[in-house]
């Protein structure tokens, strides 16, 4: 039950008791928990990590709505909140620290906390409120830490690749490329074990690094498929119980949707989870 302290705090309460939570947080009583118990870097989350994972929320919420697992106002006042946060709202909640034990439960318990209350807000009710919305039962619905954060793993390298590696390395290999234009009728000594050598063109030289990058692009690209199997509705062990029959295919399609890459459910959910 959330109780009032005064106007600057409000009350919540887990297994340990109670503990006062500022009435401007966003993140609950777990989250103040987690800052207490693991002062060590200062370092927040990156950016990235925290868009991978209100994503999986966001997919989440549709799902289990959609499935009748939680009611449907619920569930839109989640997507609607987690929008807010993939739009730049309320970053400054995300205060976890990054060195924190726990498969990063902190951390999730974090993200569940903020778009609950935000949800709560959303619906017309106090942060805290949580027999109205809560971080467990409706925003974790079905979900557990261990298939969450492999999931957010995944979707977070995804987004890591697509937004800021694969530009940079395509804005470097045009770069190489103009240069080996600019430079192709320059003749130079070739280097071999530390020595001159035959003669080549400057601009060779460049168009030979450019086609390296290209050539590592495509490994990444190759490789980075193996993420578009997700682990997600396994819950706690992997046998995906407490989860709706249907929820790990249509959470992977909507996830897809979300991000527009080709994801799908992993054929054994608990090998998917192990990494």
């Amino acid at each position: 039950m959330n109780q009032q302290a005064s106007s600057n705090y409000r009350i919540e309460k887990d297994s340990m008791g109670e503990h006062q939570i500022p009435n401007h947080a966003y993140y609950g009583i777990q989250t103040l928990r987690a800052i207490e118990n693991f002062p060590i870097s200062g370092i927040k989350p990156l950016s990235t990590y925290v868009d991978a994972c209100v994503l999986i929320k966001k997919a989440t919420a549709i799902a289990n709505g959609e499935l009748g697992c939680i009611p449907q106002d619920i569930s839109n006042a989640i997507v609607q909140a987690a929008d807010e946060v993939l739009k730049g709202k309320f970053r400054d909640q995300f205060v976890v620290d990054v060195y924190q034990a726990g498969a990063g439960t902190s951390h999730h318990m974090n993200v569940n906390e903020v778009l609950a209350n935000r949800a709560l807000e959303i619906l017309g009710n106090e942060k805290g409120n949580y027999q109205r919305v809560s971080p467990n039962d409706h925003v974790n619905y079905g979900q557990s830490t261990n298939d969450v954060i492999p999931t957010a793993i995944r979707i977070g390298a995804l987004l890591a690749l697509e937004h800021s590696l694969y530009p940079a390395l395509s804005n470097a290999i045009a770069a190489l490329e103009n240069k080996a234009d600019e430079f192709q009728d320059i003749v130079k000594s070739g280097r071999t074990h530390l020595q001159d050598a035959v003669p080549v063109r400057l601009g060779e030289a460049f168009r030979a690094w450019g086609q390296i990058l290209t050539d590592h692009t495509i490994r990444i690209e190759k490789a980075s498929e193996d993420l578009w199997v997700l682990g997600l509705g396994g819950s706690a062990s992997g046998t995906g119980l407490n989860t709706h029959t249907q929820y790990r295919y249509l959470v992977a399609e909507i996830l897809s949707k979300l991000i527009k890459q080709p994801l799908s459910s992993a054929p054994h959910l608990m090998a998917a989870m192990q990494s």
